[in-house]
């Protein structure tokens, strides 16, 4: 979603992170859809994934978008701003209640059970902005900008910057070029990183750090930044709005720094830093593996196989278990990408209501237990497999590097 290696791919293109899943068996991706399916089967059938039954998800669906959004009830879009707003006053009382008992407590059992805990709740505070970005948090401009700016500001993200730049995100899931964040490599591209950058970039922890710096330096291959208002990101009549939010985002860190030097820089680290790290790492996990990872092969696309309702139905959804509502049901995600101006609130009965438009093109995720663990796995095994994709073709999957696959299976062991 970012980059640490420029278009000559040295060190700055870690953060141009890899996608879904596509084992190392599968070596060459092909144009006709067919064959391309054939050999995925192939593939699923020997690591005993998922069986031929015939489906190909990189055809066209048998369904227009206007059958899914007639088949969600239509209370489902009505936005509801006292109820938006609930959740913010919810949200900010247990940040603070959080805050105000570790620094009651103080002692190291209680401080590792606050950092996992603010910075899960510093990611719930996202979310919420996230919703005002797309203006589902209200109909009211003026107040999705307001909350939007505070909620994100206290977070150290850009709000502007960030919401218009995932608005082309949105407008462009699924495309390999065009797509602006967790989006493939091409194999020129892949085979031009050095060894060292394929590692750190396909190796987990490393690659959950990556926002901040995405951010700043925007993704492999592309130029500009979220807080710079002459980036490629905007347009003219949006370098306004793109300025006000850096401001914002300065008046935040220049708040840090003031409240380091009046109760020290430890004690600041203690309470917001490693919380913010922690909120770093959910944010590029949960955005990961809304794209990649998933025990089926799923399709990018370019060119004229490339549809906006192709590109959402290639997302996926996840279960957080006890997260879930903490984060205001974030993986349920596919409606979302096709529908973002529903609020979250309504996501999980309008995801429900359009299943059986969805057919097989819905994948139902995997039930938790009362935390993910298990998405740890499919966050590993992705970066082990899901490395470059072709630079040819209009509807291509994911490859695999057999000598990283390799190495990072040793290491692994």
């Amino acid at each position: 979603m970012a980059s640490w290696f420029s278009p000559k791919y040295g060190l700055r293109s870690i953060l141009r992170l890899p996608r879904t899943l596509f084992s190392a068996s599968a070596n060459r991706v092909h144009k006709n859809n067919e064959y391309q399916q054939t050999k995925i089967n192939e593939v699923q059938n020997e690591e005993g994934e998922d069986k031929n039954d015939g489906f190909n998800p990189g055809a066209p669906p048998p369904f227009k978008i206007a059958e899914i959004r007639n088949a969600i009830p239509k209370h489902c879009w009505i936005k509801n701003p006292w109820r938006s707003m609930s959740y913010v006053f919810r949200d900010i009382l247990v940040v603070a209640a959080l805050a105000a008992s570790a620094e009651y407590f103080n002692n190291w059992v209680f401080w590792i059970f606050y950092w996992a805990a603010q910075g899960t709740m510093f990611w719930a505070i996202f979310v919420l902005g996230h919703d005002c970005g797309h203006g589902s948090f209200s109909n009211s401009q003026k107040l999705n900008s307001i909350v939007g700016h505070l909620l994100h500001s206290f977070i150290l993200v850009p709000y502007n910057g960030w919401r218009i730049s995932h608005r082309t995100h949105h407008q462009n899931h699924g495309h390999v070029e065009n797509d602006e964040s967790w989006h493939p490599l091409t194999e020129k591209v892949y085979r031009n990183m050095d060894d060292t950058s394929r590692s750190l970039r396909f190796t987990v922890p490393f690659p959950m750090f990556a926002y901040p710096i995405y951010l700043w330096r925007r993704s492999p291959g592309k130029k500009g930044s979220h807080f710079d208002p002459n980036s490629d990101l905007f347009a003219p009549n949006e370098r306004s709005c793109v300025v006000i939010s850096t401001l914002c985002w300065m008046t935040m860190a220049a708040s840090l720094v003031v409240c380091s030097c009046v109760v020290g820089p430890i004690r600041v680290i203690k309470l917001y830093g490693i919380p913010y790290w922690i909120f770093v790492m959910w944010l590029d996990m949960v955005t990961y593996l809304h794209h990649h990872g998933h025990e089926q092969k799923l399709p990018w696309y370019r060119g004229e196989e490339w549809s906006y309702l192709r590109g959402g139905l290639t997302t996926v959804d996840r279960d957080y278990g006890w997260i879930n509502n903490i984060h205001h049901d974030i993986g349920t995600h596919v409606i979302h990408h096709l529908f973002p101006q529903i609020p979250h609130y309504h996501l999980v009965e309008a995801t429900k209501a359009a299943k059986h438009v969805l057919g097989k093109y819905y994948r139902e995720p995997k039930k938790s237990g009362p935390l993910p663990i298990h998405l740890v796995g499919n966050l590993i095994n992705s970066m082990k497999q899901d490395h470059y994709v072709s630079d040819s073709g209009e509807v291509v999957y994911y490859q695999t590097d057999d000598q990283l696959f390799e190495k990072s299976k040793n290491k692994s062991e």
